[in-house]
């Protein structure tokens, strides 16, 4: 479904299933952690379903919104997340595990109190079911307590990298010439996106048997996108001095090199996005 929101100052084209088509309609964007880089991101929240947005923009283009027109021309789209992904650092902080503890067990409402990002009380709903995979739980009458469980953990990362590689070769042609090995590293690599490199990505990677370095390449890949993005100049001016050719044509390499690593970033998201629709 093709919408458009209105925001304070200007609208945004989002791409996103219609919430009402096979739910209550209800939907709303969210501000919630990375999970990885712990910056403040926004999230669909649409009938109990976590969507992450994906940012897309042409040099050149504007859309026509009925009778408006989006100058900007920026496209955002929403795919289906898996809600542990999200979770998992909020659940780790809340055990407050020490070196010969594994930590506390402790009540949804307290783990998802979160100050200054309310968004995470709206995953009230569907925590206690997707957590349950890599948690521990108790009951007392009719509370429920939980725990991060480390050995849960690794099995439930274990089982998304072995089916990100049974569906990457369907998904691109390319991987099935590729050795295991290699095939692991992406894997590793496209779910690194969404882990801190300790303890989980760091785990994961030794449990493969992996270089945590070469685990981590792509993402390293969308880091630098994203800074890009961010900041098409950078911190200096390097085309200082340079002659108007010399600065044109390093501009150009800038540009291909920026489009070239958008394109594979968004490329292995989708796929991602597909092996994890495929699987549920």
């Amino acid at each position: 479904m093709g919408c458009w929101w209105e925001g304070v100052d200007e609208s945004r084209l989002l791409i996103a299933p219609d919430p009402g088509s096979n739910g209550d309609g209800s939907a709303r964007l969210i501000s919630l952690r990375h999970p990885k880089s712990g910056v403040t991101t926004s999230y669909l929240l649409s009938n109990r379903l976590l969507q992450e947005l994906h940012w897309f923009k042409q040099s050149y283009g504007s859309w026509f919104l009925g009778d408006y027109v989006s100058e900007d021309g920026s496209l955002y789209t929403a795919t289906p997340i898996d809600p542990v992904f999200i979770m998992l650092p909020i659940f780790e902080e809340a055990r407050m595990k020490k070196v010969d503890d594994p930590g506390k067990f402790r009540q949804l409402d307290e783990i998802l109190f979160i100050n200054d990002y309310p968004g995470y009380r709206h995953l009230f709903s569907i925590a206690e079911n997707c957590m349950q995979v890599v948690c521990e739980i108790k009951e007392i009458g009719s509370s429920k307590f939980f725990r991060l469980d480390d050995t849960k953990v690794l099995a439930w990362l274990n089982y998304k990298v072995c089916q990100l590689k049974q569906t990457l070769p369907a998904l691109d042609q390319n991987y099935a010439a590729r050795d295991e090995k290699d095939t692991s590293a992406d894997a590793i690599s496209i779910i690194g996106e969404y882990l801190k490199h300790e303890p989980w990505l760091k785990l994961l990677s030794n449990h493969f048997k992996l270089n945590l370095l070469e685990a981590t390449r792509i993402a390293s890949d969308f880091e630098a996108c994203s800074n890009a993005i961010e900041s098409p100049m950078g911190a200096s001016n390097p085309s200082q001095g340079k002659t108007r050719g010399e600065k044109k044509t390093a501009r150009n390499q800038k540009q291909a090199k920026k489009a070239k690593i958008e394109t594979e970033s968004r490329n292995i998201k989708e796929m991602f996005s597909r092996a994890s629709r495929r699987r549920n």
